[in-house]
């Protein structure tokens, strides 16, 4: 037998490689999220998101000593933890080597509806203004008050058309906290027959087949982008075997987007009501509500109403679970938002299967936006004819349309489905604004395309402006005039979508920002845009990719004229 010794002179290591924990940080932890060992589900991996945003809350940023710490505390490895932190944009992650940031952040919107209100000399004023030690100046994607832009968050708290004074005046009062929200509570919703679908629905007095016959017949399509009929996705997720999950897709971060915030300020229980009836008509075992996280005021409204709710005995403690995101547009895409509950990045997943068979956590899932299912007690109240027949140029159903842009009156608009920019701006908007002439528009928000003035009487509505390479998407409409800078919004599209890519794909992480590069040169290539644009269209994972060139390519097609007026070279 041989036997094997050590080599006196081999070195061991003495401990684990990596940084060492630190007991503090764990000791803290476990303060403020609760002691693992008495609630072992406090390491659930669907968590981390969650318990990330309290560190944060806690201490105005995630260091990274915190960050090993939560690792331990889960039981996750840190690569997962840090790719989490990094990827989203509201967590600010700082290294051992790095300065916290200053305890006040002032975060300027810079989506196009504040950009043509002033938002960068807004920036650069803020800057020049604030000693950056005690308060930092940081550009913002789309904060959904687009109606009132310029926007700035000052902490926890979004001024509208913000100016400098009004921003010091905040920071100087310490006013940095989320504006309050008067909303009717459970007892004024019930008294005006609130939540009577829901007992009927769970009594047997409406049935799911009556129920899904009035949808089809109302025509009512999701309205978060898609326009897939509603009825259709429950018979989907119903064809799945349980359990399932219903979730709901309040992550509207579509520039130009607010409808949603909208009617859940003013009527969070009808949107909580047609909600739970969607869970129930698919027997889902809990409603995950998913709310992005420019919408701190109304994540406090939608707390109190599921707790008015769980106190009245109408819903089981626990059966609604609220969740924040935590800024990035790609969670508007389902299964991104799926794989964000799942306290993961948010990286869209290759399909088949999809999310109607399996979703979150594996199971059949219905996803619906927040408008879709606040329409549904409406409809069953007063008839799917009520919602059918308001339509206008042969179209059907209402349309909630967030205006912004060169209007006198921007803010939702509840209009028939199919009526055009042009009677929308005369009939609902109070004309253009002073001074301006209408010179083009965005129908769907910055993924859906930029259509001319000469095109301002085609019907809005899904499937009317797929001829024009354009789609209405969530019905954000921008409206630029004659004053209007067209590359310096091409710019600003593009930087957007560059920004907002999860990273996943070549064509959509590369070529958003090869296109924003091109558009940025003194002339534009239109033969090399062109090709870009078809190859991001076409090889792309999701819509993210296949719609950023959409603006680019209406720009080529029918501004030509106008951007050579504003001395823009077009070769080819």
């Amino acid at each position: 037998m041989t036997v094997q010794t050590v080599n006196p002179n081999r070195r061991l290591r003495g401990k684990p490689r990596g940084r060492e924990l630190d007991l503090g940080e764990f000791d803290a932890l476990r303060r403020l999220l609760g002691d693992e060992r008495e609630q072992p589900t406090l390491r659930r991996r669907d968590l981390l998101i969650e318990h990330l945003h309290a560190i944060q809350d806690a201490r105005g940023h995630l260091p990274l000593a915190a960050l090993r710490a939560l690792a331990a505390y889960m039981s996750l490895p840190m690569a997962a933890v840090y790719e989490t932190a990094t990827f989203y944009a509201h967590f600010d992650v700082v290294h051992d080597d790095q300065t916290a940031p200053p305890a006040v952040t002032v975060r300027v919107c810079d989506s196009l509806s504040c950009q043509l209100t002033g938002a960068a000399a807004l920036k650069a004023e803020l800057e020049a203004g604030f000693d950056p030690a005690e308060v930092r100046v940081v550009r913002a994607p789309c904060m959904g008050r687009c109606e009132t832009a310029p926007v700035v968050e000052v902490g926890h708290r979004h001024l509208g058309h913000a100016t400098s004074p009004a921003v010091e005046a905040a920071i100087d009062a310490g006013d940095l906290h989320p504006e309050p929200i008067d909303w009717p509570r459970l007892d004024a919703y019930r008294a005006a027959g609130g939540y009577a679908l829901l007992e009927a629905c769970r009594a047997g007095r409406v049935t799911v087949e009556t129920l899904m016959a009035e949808l089809e017949a109302a025509n009512l399509r999701g309205l978060g982008g898609a326009g897939f009929p509603t009825f259709k996705k429950w018979y989907f997720v119903r064809q799945e075997a349980g359990p399932r999950y219903c979730v709901i897709n309040a992550d509207e971060g579509e520039p130009g987007t607010f409808k949603d915030r909208y009617y859940l300020e003013r009527e969070p229980h009808r949107f909580l009501e047609g909600a739970l009836v969607s869970a129930w008509a698919v027997e889902a075992e809990a409603l995950y509500v998913y709310l992005r996280d420019e919408y701190p005021g109304l994540r406090r409204v939608l707390a109190e109403a599921i707790a008015e709710l769980e106190a009245a005995g109408l819903i089981e403690p626990g059966y609604v679970v609220l969740r924040r995101g935590a800024g990035a547009y790609i969670c508007g895409e389902e299964s991104a938002l799926i794989e964000s509950l799942e306290g993961k990045p948010g990286k869209p997943r290759h399909r088949p299967p999809f999310v109607a068979q399996k979703g979150l956590f594996d199971r059949p899932t219905l996803v619906n936006n927040v408008e879709t299912v606040y329409w549904i007690p409406g409809i069953h109240e007063h008839g799917a004819a009520w919602f059918a027949d308001q339509g206008r140029h042969g179209r059907s159903g209402l349309r909630s349309f967030s205006v912004s842009g060169r209007v006198k009156r921007p803010g939702v608009h509840l209009a028939p489905a199919g009526i055009t920019l042009n009677e929308l701006i005369e009939e609902y908007c109070g004309g253009m604004a002073e001074g301006h002439r209408l010179a083009g528009y965005l129908p769907g928000g910055a993924s859906g395309g930029i259509l001319p003035a000469s095109k301002a009487d085609i019907p809005l509505d899904f499937d009317t402006l797929q001829a024009e390479g354009c789609f209405i998407g969530s019905a954000a409409l921008i409206v630029l005039s004659d004053q209007d800078d067209l590359r310096g919004v091409a710019t600003n599209l593009l930087a957007f979508f560059a920004d907002e890519s999860c990273g996943q794909c070549t064509p959509c992480r590369v070529g958003s920002e090869k296109m924003l590069t091109l558009l940025e040169r003194d002339a534009w290539d239109a033969g090399a845009l062109e090709r870009l644009a078809q190859v991001m269209m076409d090889a792309s994972i999701c819509g993210l990719g296949q719609a950023a060139p959409n603006p680019v390519l209406g720009l080529l097609k029918d501004f030509r004229g106008e951007l050579a007026a504003q001395n823009l070279i077009i070769k080819g």
